[in-house]
């Protein structure tokens, strides 16, 4: 057999060893060659050649290398066998046996018969035992001892030698298994070191830990498999030498010492390849770990690099250096707070940079990679304090150069004021003069320390910080010094002179003789007279002339303090500018910190957990557009209101271009109650709290959002300012408009607060026109159709109504107080009734109280008597509705002119020639704004369109204001200011309030010319009419009409001709006044004219007429 045959293991032929047919008891013969002992075994012959063969190849593996070159001494124990077995025993070792031998030792059988067979077999057979090594036939145990001694022979063969087959097992297979657990662990080892030996280091954070945490979870894992296999190596020795234990004097047979041998050597294999992978795995993990440092002190790099990037970029930004010292104190502020802020990104990159030197001192093995980046962020963090450092002394410069021009300036100021203060009569006397001139003396030694010395110091002093803006105002700042300087210099010269002139004696002076030239031809007798009294003359003259003198010296100084006071006054606007340009910035400044520290951090993930349900997606509720008020004042408003700065008193022009964006705050205003809403019911927040904290704000984030609302109002009280010290200016009537503008606006966000408070109105409230006045009354209905019980009823009680005039309609709306959710009750409007302004009427004055007027609409059929709470109040709603039906009336006018500019370029022209139609109607038109204009004969007033086809019986409204009035369907009236009024006011009739209207019966318009008797001659007017008793006898030949005919009086021409159309004839011609009136009407009734398209519900009008067929409707009757 050859020996590179792989080793068997004892696990593998463990059965195969059981057995027990050979094994191998450790003994040793006397030149150190093993002992393989053959038991007596009956079943020897039954052994398969395989198990034998691997019996045999293991035994004698065991042993080592130099044992077994020694050979093996085999005892074959066969005393209690036949000799045939001996035999065939002997045959089959000596054919199978895989290694060397030293010696056959053979226990022959012990009977009689068998050892004389065996004796016999042996003199005949010895060929048979053709072996290389000598057998020798034993017939005894002492025989075998005189080859073998005892010690090293078992027990069975009278030796002494302990030898346990099963031990022997046992050690064998956990020898081997600790033997194959070496191996197995060194490999492992190996593996593992080379695969750590090729892991490429990561480039991020996050891989690098990922590396480092698998490496170190596979290091625990191979080093808690190498104390396994320790512990189990510790074990078996402890079992090898456990004979040894029980008794001191026992000792170890070879192959026990052998097998204690292997497993302290595989121990020590097993140490040292720990305590090397121990060294390689420092090593490694030294080297991850410095990598993880690496890659977290540049991921930090790049975030603190990129920090003080920004932070450069945005001191950048700071290159103002200030308008004033408000301003530059402000950007002081900004300046450290930024600095503030900014400090912990700088801490940061310090501590990054020492954290870098750290590695560095520590070997890291990237050292070359490490020490640029501390000295980038070391430069950079000193170039950005250098920079803070920088702009603080150009802010401090500023801040000084602003501090010295206010001291000027206030020096100025109070010059001028003292200038102003002294009273130019108390200054005649030599006393006050000298007081004065004590007093300018006295306060020129104050200039020292606060007027600008040397201007061109100034520029050398603080040149870093003089742009082009600053150096004109450090100008104009010295040229305002300066003229004042002059103004002191003046005075002081003009009171020396009236303190000198007290101490000249009083002298008569002769008159000169060119002033008796001047005279203008006297007469002889008074050219005498006047020589005989030249020397009294001389005398009166000479006081005379010397107060003349002084008064004409003292004139400059009356003109020095107009323009003193001039100058006051302009100081004035310049501190209400300076505090509407400071409050302008404070409120910028404010809006943004809320939008910034408020609306945005709504936004922000890292605050989501703070902000409550009921906020989620309420931004818009909560701040409104507070953001576009923000970007108005602060792109916009603000900048050009800086560029007012140096004439104050222009700044109305400001105001008046941007009066439309002012808008904005109606929307907002509108908003307010949702917000305050929302807010009552979040004010607890966290969010809110952790906000206001960052901010450092003393107060909570509603008064913040109050502040677009009270700066609204702020705006009139400047502008008021401005124009009491304006008056005299260019500017005075641009400030006076603004201001006119600005409580529009006011006026105009009040009455929409009202008006979004209106419930149950089903159209669309923005189609009814703008707002233009809201308010409360008290209101009775006095209405031709109803019953009179109602109306009795409705005479006592008014009801409390709350109007709401738009440009197309009036609304009728219930006051009611409702509470809100929180602070204080907020009154809502429930809508009753509507009038459209196309259908309305008003007379302006009530007998019996100044306050009431009348709202009125189809003829009077409809009567609302208005009581306002003051005379003043009526007088404005009185104006306002004439305003808005002058507006019709002039639609409807120029509606007509230009019908008849076309009528008239197409009409055949009567004659005499020359005349046209539309100069008719050009000259009514005028007659009719004369009539107009007439302010003493109003009493009453109608709309242009009052007369619309009045509303289906049983109707609340006459209009609906989803019905809106098309202009080809308005009838107008012209002469709106016609009306002379009713000469019997009818009595207001009182109803208890509910929620309906009361109606009343028919009252007697008192304002018909019928009942008052005054019918007269009836004007006509363009329109469609009826004839309602017709004559062809009496019409003229080329234009018949018959009763019922419906014709069309289009306009009027000259020399009282009409042209007239017959539209049942399709017949058209010019006809005169007089034979139309004959021919459409013959008495003084009205009911001798009518409109084709009249009804039951007709309008009566007092002196009016229709605008035409381009207006609307036709009448339904005409009156004189």
């Amino acid at each position: 057999m050859h020996r590179d045959i792989s080793p068997l293991c004892a696990a593998d032929i463990q059965d195969q060893l059981k057995k027990r047919f050979a094994y191998l008891s450790g003994g040793r013969g006397q030149d150190g060659s093993p002992v393989i002992t053959f038991p007596d075994y009956p079943a020897f012959s039954d052994v398969p050649d395989k198990e034998f063969q691997n019996v045999m190849t293991y035994l004698t593996s065991i042993p080592s290398l130099q044992d077994a070159g020694i050979g093996f001494i085999l005892v074959i124990d066969r005393r209690q066998d036949k000799w045939t077995s001996v035999k065939a025993s002997i045959l089959r070792i000596a054919a199978s046996f895989p290694a060397n031998l030293r010696l056959v030792l053979v226990l022959r059988p012990t009977g009689l018969l068998q050892r004389t067979l065996s004796d016999l077999a042996l003199k005949f057979n010895r060929d048979d035992f053709n072996m290389k090594v000598p057998v020798i036939m034993l017939s005894s145990v002492p025989e075998l001892h005189g080859y073998i001694d005892k010690s090293q022979l078992t027990e069975d063969l009278g030796g002494t030698l302990d030898y346990c087959h099963t031990r022997w097992l046992c050690h064998r297979t956990a020898i081997e298994g600790f033997a194959l657990m070496v191996k197995q662990t060194a490999q492992m080892l190996q593996s593992f070191g080379t695969e750590l030996a090729e892991t490429e280091l990561p480039n991020d954070v996050p891989s690098t830990t990922s590396v480092l945490c698998a490496h170190t979870e596979k290091k625990d894992k191979a080093k808690e498999d190498m104390k396994l296999a320790l512990d189990e190596g510790r074990s078996l020795l402890e079992n090898i030498r456990e004979p040894l234990g029980k008794c001191g004097e026992q000792s170890l047979n070879q192959d026990q010492l052998d097998n204690q041998t292997t497993v302290q050597r595989l121990l020590d294999q097993l140490t040292e390849t720990e305590a090397a992978f121990d060294e390689f795995w420092a090593k490694h993990e030294q080297k991850l770990r410095q990598c993880l440092q690496l890659r977290q002190f540049e991921q930090d790099f790049r975030e603190v690099k990129a920090s003080l990037d920004a932070l450069a970029q945005k001191i950048a930004t700071f290159t103002d250096v200030g308008n004033s010292r408000a301003h530059a104190e402000h950007l002081l502020k900004d300046l450290a707070s930024f600095e503030d802020k900014s400090s912990a990104s700088v801490e940061r990159a310090r501590g990054l940079s020492l954290e870098g030197e750290q590695l560095i001192d520590s070997k890291h093995y990237a050292v070359d990679s490490i020490r640029p980046k501390c000295h980038e962020l070391q430069h950079l963090c000193e170039q950005f304090v250098a920079e803070v450092e920088r702009r603080r002394e150009l802010l401090s410069k500023s801040l000084e150069l602003h501090h010295l021009l206010e001291a000027s300036m206030k020096w100025c100021d109070q010059g001028i004021y003292l200038l102003a203060s002294q009273p130019v009569d108390k200054c005649q006397s030599q006393d006050g003069a000298e007081a004065a001139l004590q007093e300018i003396e006295k306060f020129l030694e104050t200039g020292a320390e606060n007027k600008i010395q040397e201007l061109s110091k100034i520029y050398q002093d603080y040149e870093s910080i003089l742009t082009k803006d600053l150096m004109e105002h450090v100008q104009k700042v010295f040229q305002k010094q300066e003229g004042m300087e002059e103004m002191f210099h003046r005075r002081q010269a003009s009171l020396k002179k009236l303190a000198a002139k007290q101490m000249r004696p009083v002298q008569p002076v002769a008159p000169r003789p060119e002033a008796l030239t001047k005279s203008p031809c006297p007469s002889p007798g008074s050219r005498r007279g006047s020589e005989n009294s030249s020397e009294g003359s001389g005398l009166r003259r000479g006081p005379y002339r010397r107060a003349k003198s002084e008064m004409s010296e003292s004139r400059p100084g009356r003109s020095s303090s107009t323009g003193d006071e001039e100058e006051g006054l302009a100081i004035l606007r310049r501190h209400v500018m300076n505090e509407l340009l400071d409050t302008e910035r404070v409120y910028v400044e404010e809006l943004l910190c809320v939008l910034e520290g408020y609306a945005a951090e709504l936004d922000n993930p890292l605050m989501a957990h703070l902000v409550s349900p009921g906020l989620q997606n309420k931004k818009d509720v909560l701040f409104g557009n507070m953001e576009e008020i923000y970007h108005f004042h602060n792109r916009i408003f603000l900048r050009e209101l800086e560029g007012y700065t140096d004439c104050p008193e222009l700044v109305g022009r400001c105001f008046l271009e941007r009066m439309e964006e002012f808008q904005i705050y109606e929307k907002y205003c509108q908003n307010k109650p949702r917000s305050e809403s929302l807010w009552r019911q979040c004010s607890d927040s966290p969010f809110f709290q952790e906000c206001q904290r960052k901010l450092d704000h003393k107060l909570s984030l509603d008064s913040y959002l109050l502040k677009p609302v009270q700066r609204i109002t702020k705006y009139q009280l400047l502008l008021k300012e401005m124009l009491k010290y304006s008056r005299s200016c260019a500017g005075a009537e641009h400030l006076q408009e603004a201001l006119s503008s600005i409580l529009g606006v006011l006026k105009t966000v009040n009455d929409s607060m009202h008006l979004i408070a209106v419930t149950g109105y089903d159209g669309n409230l923005s189609e009814l026109g703008k707002l233009l006045m809201q308010g409360s009354f008290s209101v009775w209905t006095d209405h031709k159709k109803g019953h009179s019980k109602v109306k009795d009823l409705a005479r006592f009680k008014p009801m409390q109504r709350h109007l709401f005039l738009h440009e197309k309609a009036v609304l009728f709306c219930k006051r009611r107080e409702e509470s809100g959710e929180g602070y204080e009750k907020a009154p809502s409007y429930s809508y009753k009734q509507s009038l459209n302004m196309a259908a309305v009427g008003i007379t302006e004055s009530v007998k019996g109280d100044v306050r009431k007027f009348e709202i009125w609409c189809n003829g009077r059929e409809e009567v609302y008597i208005v009581q306002a709470p003051t005379p003043e109040v009526k007088a404005a709603w009185v104006s306002e509705i004439r305003k808005v039906l002058t507006s019709q009336l002039q639609a409807c006018r120029e509606a007509s002119q230009h019908r008849a500019l076309e009528q008239s370029q197409s009409l055949p022209l009567p004659a005499p020639p020359g005349t046209s139609p539309s100069k008719g109607t050009t000259r009514n038109i005028k007659k009719l704004e004369e009539r107009k204009t007439d302010p003493l004969s109003l009493e009453g007033y109608v709309s242009p369109t009052s007369l619309l086809k009045p509303p289906e019986k049983g109707r609340a409204s006459p209009t609906s204001p989803d019905k809106k009035a098309k202009r080809h369907e308005v009838k107008s009236d012209p002469t709106p200011f016609g009306v002379r009024g009713w000469t019997k006011t009818s009595q207001p009739s009182e109803a208890p309030e509910d929620d309906g209207w009361s109606s009343a019966e028919e009252l007697i318009n008192s304002s018909d010319a019928e009942e008052e008797g005054r019918v007269g001659p009836r004007k006509l007017v363009p329109g469609k009419y009826t004839v309602m008793l017709g004559d062809e006898k009496g019409s003229p030949d080329a234009f018949a009409v018959r009763s019922g005919d419906v014709v069309e009086v289009v306009q009027e021409g000259d020399e009282g001709l009409w042209y007239v159309r017959n539209l049942t004839s399709s017949k058209e011609s010019w006809v005169p006044a007089s034979s139309l009136a004959s021919l459409l009407c013959t008495s003084g009734s009205a009911q001798c004219l009518s409109s084709s398209e009249s009804s039951a519900g007709s309008t009566l009008l007092s002196a009016s007429s229709s605008c035409g067929e381009s207006c609307g409707a036709p009448l339904s009757e005409l009156q004189g």
